[in-house]
């Protein structure tokens, strides 16, 4: 997934949730870009100094033992609020990481558009949220081209491609981003789904296949009730989420994946330039637990070893 460089209230940006308010629990850190949610960390890693990459990390993290990680805990099987608590694949990778850098990776879930902001202004260390590795974030560079930060760096630790989610039995016969011209999309809004959209928007156009209509909304939970209802016929996502929602939603009845995922790419955890020590730490730790077996290990437990890295890079993203 992706995400903006400013705050909600100056860039648009959204992100996936399982049909379904989800209860957020926690305390509400009150900032700029919004509310942010408090409710989750990788406390399952050890503390201890005497781990094998603790050295590594920049003296900060070695006095508190703490890496605070901001997400959007609202986009299962990646992330999500399940008994006030934040769950999925990237804490438990998290956890992973935290055994080998002996330090507690804590989550702390707000809005998907305001976390890179919340790690230029040091809320966060990191962003740990199915994002995107791109080279825009990678520059600052806002949806426009326009340079809107100093950009960040990227840690890739898994990869995704994207895929059409549409109402059970595919009432439309989607089957590609073509059959989209002249229909109503939803999709969650900064996201790079909604890049993809707009782009197939102006292809469409220039092929006179009419309009594409796209709806942008705050979340992606609020995208997949326009498409359970029939206001859209599709909302586009991850691969492994939407599976995962397709999977889950109305007990199986709701959703179903529309033809082939596309556009494979890095998910990243986010980095502030400035800090390169703990980036090429996390690299390392990526790297020790893809050797060690606990990487594969989280992949098979939630189902996504067609999205495994062999080894971690660095702004490996296009």
């Amino acid at each position: 997934m992706t995400a903006s460089n400013t705050c909600r209230t100056t860039a648009a940006r959204a992100r996936i949730a399982a049909v379904g308010a989800i209860a957020v629990a926690g305390t509400l850190l009150l900032t700029a870009c919004g509310d942010q949610t408090s409710g989750g960390g990788s406390d399952e890693g050890t503390t201890a100094s005497s781990a094998a990459l603790f050295d590594k990390l920049p003296k900060k993290y070695q006095d508190s033992k703490v890496i605070k990680v901001g997400t959007d805990a609202a986009y299962a099987p990646m992330e999500y609020e399940e008994g006030g608590k934040i769950v999925g694949i990237d804490p438990d990778i998290a956890a992973a990481l935290g055994k080998e850098l002996g330090v507690t990776f804590q989550f702390t879930s707000g809005t998907f558009d305001g976390l890179i902001s919340s790690l230029n202004s040091g809320r966060q260390d990191v962003v740990m949220s199915a994002m995107s590795d791109t080279k825009a974030r990678q520059e600052g560079l806002d949806d426009t081209g326009k340079k809107v930060g100093e950009g960040v760096d990227f840690v890739d630790y898994f990869t995704s491609g994207v895929s059409l989610l549409v109402k059970k039995g595919n009432p439309e016969k989607i089957a590609s981003l073509d059959d989209l011209c002249g229909k109503k999309v939803a999709v969650q809004r900064g996201t790079i789904y909604e890049d993809t959209f707009k782009t197939q928007a102006t292809k469409c156009k220039t092929d006179g296949k009419g309009t594409l209509t796209i709806e942008a909304f705050d979340t992606d939970a609020e995208a997949q009730t326009r498409v359970k209802s029939g206001g859209a016929v599709a909302d586009l996502n991850d691969y492994p989420v939407a599976a995962h929602i397709a999977k889950t939603a109305g007990g199986g009845n709701d959703f179903e994946v529309a033809g082939n995922q596309t556009d494979a790419g890095p998910f990243g955890i986010a980095v502030d330039k400035d800090n390169a020590q703990l980036r090429d730490a996390l690299k390392e730790a990526v790297d020790a637990i893809i050797k060690n077996g606990e990487y594969k290990k989280v992949l098979e437990k939630w189902d996504v070893t067609n999205s495994a890295v062999t080894e971690a890079t660095v702004n490996a993203g296009k």
